[in-house]
């Protein structure tokens, strides 16, 4: 199966040649990749040219939307911008971000799991993070969730979901559009992907509301984003984020902010989520 892989990057000269050469160095390699450098001001750009130069199947994209770092919106203008430098002869399409060291057979079982499993729409491993010493699963990650830095799409998914979403809340919703559409999201536990930037660290102060946002623009509704806000709340250990949660949420009501799903989609969501809520009740 061909994949093509689009990286985001914006000033990740730290981290950016470890994410690069881990991807090389697959067994079974990328067809393309394309780094989008969203105007840093840094050397990720030389970083990225030293790698097109080496390896014919890297390209190099240059934008500039570096005025709105709020989670969502920015990362998925990249992704789309450089989706668009692409043809379509893909079998499967990724959105990867640069601060991550795949191991070396991540594409090969990815790929494994699309080739024996029709049905198998988005695939994935887990984000790890360096803790004492050891390299430990995120706590913001579940057992049946792919996290947005690491996203594998099969290309009829892709495009049954409609692509990506400029919003906050993009990386749950394709998930959740995908299983209204048929598709399983399957993950693979033996599948660590080395994060090495904590996640929501750059995030601005603008941005914690959006979370809310999020919720209301998925049409969770007023209890199932109460839940789901003190679930995120206690994971990052941080109970005003619970309030931060509901205040972007009845932001988002009063300006009548626009959905990023239909009604229908809203129902079989809401539902969905209720349906998982009770199952760990039990």
């Amino acid at each position: 199966m061909d994949i093509y892989i689009i990286i985001p990057a914006y000033n990740e000269e730290a981290h950016i040649k470890k994410t690069l050469q881990s991807l090389v160095s697959q067994t079974k390699p990328p067809k393309k990749i394309v780094v989008v450098d969203d105007n840093s001001t840094d050397k990720t750009p030389d970083i990225i040219s030293e790698f097109a130069t080496k390896y014919d199947f890297i390209f190099s994209e240059k934008i500039n939307t570096v005025s709105n770092h709020e989670p969502g919106s920015k990362v998925v203008h990249a992704f789309k911008q450089g989706f668009k430098k692409l043809d379509h002869d893909y079998d499967i399409i990724c959105k990867f971000d640069a601060d991550l060291i795949f191991p070396t057979n991540y594409l090969e079982t990815i790929s494994n799991y699309f080739e024996r499993n029709q049905k198998c729409g988005m695939a994935g491993g887990f984000c790890a993070i360096k803790k004492e010493g050891s390299w430990v699963i995120e706590n913001l990650t579940n057992p049946d969730h792919i996290r947005g830095a690491l996203k594998a799409y099969r290309k009829d998914c892709f495009k049954t979901i409609g692509g990506l979403k400029e919003s906050m809340g993009w990386d749950t919703v394709d998930e959740l559009l995908a299983k209204y559409h048929g598709w399983e999201v399957v993950t693979d536990t033996s599948l660590l992907v080395k994060h090495l930037k904590p996640t929501g660290g750059t995030y601005s102060k603008k941005a914690k509301y959006k979370q809310g946002e999020a919720f209301y623009k998925m049409r969770y509704g007023y209890k199932l984003t109460q839940l789901a806000s003190l679930k995120l709340a206690l994971k990052k250990k941080q109970f005003g984020y619970y309030f931060d949660c509901l205040r972007g949420f009845y932001k988002a009501k009063k300006e009548k902010a626009t959905f990023i799903v239909t009604e229908e989609e809203g129902a079989f969501i809401r539902k969905y989520r209720w349906k998982n809520i009770k199952k760990k009740l039990l």
